[in-house]
């Protein structure tokens, strides 16, 4: 089965991030954001005959999607929760394709967001529910006690096998700090980094510095994902989603055979045959970036270069809106921030914003075709998609 042209993103909606809630509630984060995606879309709330909605990471509910659909005055005849951490955004979009391939929808809204600060994110009753897993002890005992540790462990062995440095990592962060000093919406916005101020910056935990590592804040996105007939009366170019691939291993690092692997060596390669393109036909690389080390296996299981070579290739690539390989030009989580599973789904209305050439000051030259690549869990769950304008 193919996916290639069965659907289109017409609209947008997505909140600035902020620092803290400052009174607001997830779920009023997600009727303004839904709002302003079936708007963008030239839509109204009755057209949408399909909801998704990516799992609140601080807030456990049944039935999000009679809930949302209530509120909103939509009564959707497809609807589901898709929980696949940061993955989940991506995997809305080719979930959606397939509801309105299938004939159930000819509409889909994708929702995701969070009221969370530093605080709520890791919370004392969060950190005792993930820590409370069966599986989970048979590795905290050993030492890794949450997502920092599990990525620090990563990063440290490929620097073992491969030579990776510091400095090739930090350089990530620079370049996407540049992004978001052209984004006003980006949480450091007007704050640009040299790798200096990376690499002087605390280790959280050794080789990871704080400037390498994601932010938790506030904020929500939606987009609308529409049957072709629906698209071609689009206020906006339809993005068109060609290609789409999903790959998944367990959660624990020590089940892994190579912690420096990823199931991104099978889901890109599956989105990028179903959409007929090579690595050089793109544009924009926009993919999940919770730390810096992300970014670096992500673009070598990808197979934008070879296994190992991702540090020098870091070196030699200008990461920037304007430089030859653009990579999350919005700023990146590290930069734009990360509002629960709307820090993935940044990714996906930033590939849309830049085809749709609505980017404003960061705006790639000739941007045709994206890769989106949405990381769940630790390197745990892939979704990759190709995203283009005819």
């Amino acid at each position: 089965m193919t996916l290639k042209r069965a659907a289109a993103i017409t609209g947008i909606g997505e909140m600035k991030p902020t620092r803290s809630p400052d009174g607001k509630s997830t779920l009023g984060i997600w009727t303004d954001v839904a709002r302003h995606a079936i708007l963008d879309a030239g839509l109204s709330i009755g057209d949408i005959d399909g909801l998704l909605i990516g799992q609140p990471i601080t807030e456990q509910a049944q039935m999000w999607p009679s809930i949302l659909g209530e509120y909103l005055g939509i009564h959707p005849k497809y609807g589901n929760v898709v929980d696949l951490g940061g993955a989940s955004a991506a995997g809305m979009v080719w979930r959606a394709a397939a509801a309105i391939q299938s004939g159930l929808a000819n509409a889909v809204l994708c929702v995701t967001g969070e009221a969370s600060d530093v605080e709520t994110f890791y919370a004392p009753r969060a950190r005792r529910s993930a820590q409370q897993l069966p599986y989970r002890e048979f590795e905290v005992p050993y030492g890794p006690m949450g997502v920092n540790s599990g990525y620090a462990l990563i990063a440290a062995r490929h620097m073992y096998e491969y030579g990776t440095t510091s400095r090739q990592l930090a350089k990530i962060a620079v370049d996407q700090r540049t992004n978001a000093c052209a984004n006003p919406d980006a949480l450091f916005y007007g704050k640009p980094l040299t790798v200096e101020d990376v690499l002087a910056s605390p280790l959280v935990v050794d080789p990871l510095h704080l400037l390498e590592i994601v932010r938790p804040c506030t904020g929500g996105a939606a987009l609308v994902v529409v049957a072709p007939e629906l698209a071609r009366d689009s206020p906006n170019p339809p993005v068109w989603l060609l290609g789409a691939g999903e790959s998944s291993r367990g959660m624990m690092l020590s089940q892994m055979d190579s912690i420096t692997t990823s199931p991104i060596t099978e889901a890109a390669p599956k989105a990028l045959a179903m959409a007929g393109v090579s690595h050089n036909d793109v544009d924009l690389i926009s993919v999940y970036d919770c730390y810096t080390i992300t970014v670096l296996v992500t673009l070598e299981d990808a197979g934008f270069c070879a296994k190992g070579k991702g540090g020098p290739f870091v070196e030699e690539h200008d990461f920037t809106w304007r430089g030859d390989m653009p990579l999350n030009t919005h700023g990146g989580q590290l930069s734009f921030g990360q509002p629960g599973l709307a820090g993935g789904m940044s990714h996906v209305t930033e590939a849309v914003r830049q085809l749709q050439q609505r980017a404003g000051d960061r705006q790639v030259a000739d941007c045709e075709v994206a890769f989106v690549n949405g990381n769940g869990g630790i390197m745990s769950e892939q979704v990759s998609l190709v995203l283009a304008v005819e």
